[in-house]
Order: C-alpha cells, then sequence, then structure tokens
C-alpha cells in the first residue's frame, strides 16, 4: 500500500500500530496485556481500535479457534512516512530546520544514528537553497485591511 493511500492513524491506534508491528502478529488478549503497562483501556477500547484499523486496511484479521489474529497490512516505515507527511505539512516550511534541530535534540540516538544523519546533511548540502520561503499562504493572497 502505498503511503498516500493510508488513512491518517489516532494517537490511540498508533499505540496499537507499534504492538502490532513490534509483534509481527497478535491477539487482542496480548494487545491488551502490553497495554495495561501504560494505559488503563478496557478491552471493549482495544477491540474497538483494532476493528478501526482492519476498517482501514492498516490490519487484517484471521480467526483462529476461538481467537483472532492481527498482522499489518503496512510497513512500519510506511506509518512513519505519514506521520512525517502530516507533521511537516502542519508548520511552515520555514521551520522545518529548526523542528529538526529539536527533534534531534530531543532524542536519544546512536553512534550510528549520528553518522546517518551527518551523511544525509552532507548529501543535502550539495543541492540547498539559500533562503527557505514561507509556504503558509498561497503566493497570490494580499492582506486587505477593512475599511
Amino acid at each position: 500500500m502505498a503511503t498516500r493511500e493510508i488513512q491518517h492513524i489516532t494517537d490511540a491506534e498508533w499505540e496499537i500500530m507499534r504492538i502490532v508491528w513490534t509483534q509481527g502478529e497478535t491477539t487482542s488478549k496480548e494487545v491488551q496485556q502490553l497495554l495495561n503497562q501504560k494505559t488503563e483501556w478496557k478491552t471493549t477500547t482495544v477491540k474497538t481500535l483494532l476493528a478501526r484499523l482492519v476498517e482501514k486496511k492498516l490490519l487484517s484479521t484471521e480467526k483462529l479457534g476461538n481467537k483472532f489474529i492481527y498482522r499489518s497490512l503496512i510497513e512500519e516505515k510506511s506509518g512513519i512516512q505519514l506521520e512525517t507527511d502530516e507533521l511537516l505539512g502542519k508548520i511552515c516550511a520555514k521551520e522545518v530546520g529548526a523542528v529538526l534541530k529539536t527533534i534531534i535534540d530531543e532524542s536519544v540516538l546512536s553512534v550510528e544514528d549520528i553518522e546517518q544523519l551527518e551523511k544525509a546533511l552532507q548529501k543535502k548540502k550539495k543541492n540547498a537553497v539559500d533562503v527557505i520561503l514561507c509556504n503558509c499562504t498561497p503566493k497570490d493572497y494580499s492582506y486587505k485591511q477593512a475599511n
């Protein structure tokens, strides 16, 4: 499934998806047990969220005996790309660098992560522009003061 075809994943659904991605396949009971460590969601809430994810075609479900097995239909990387696109779509283009710096400052990174970031920045620097233009309003937008 292409990233653009993926429907928005809510924060609650994201919690479920993280478990499914980590487990590979899971049941609602396993999801509930893992979520109990950080949430107080009821079983019905977990089952509702799983059903929504199946409806959005983000999870598949298969009945096995008296339980349902859930598997992801998208790769974690695609989900992360969706979230990244949504975040970058919400902020001014001029602020992207500052946001990335904040993410780096606030994140625990391995030496390998830092080396990959350095390589990516060096590659990006070859085609960097001098000035980033604001993308917050349409180019033909003009402020008209009320008389």
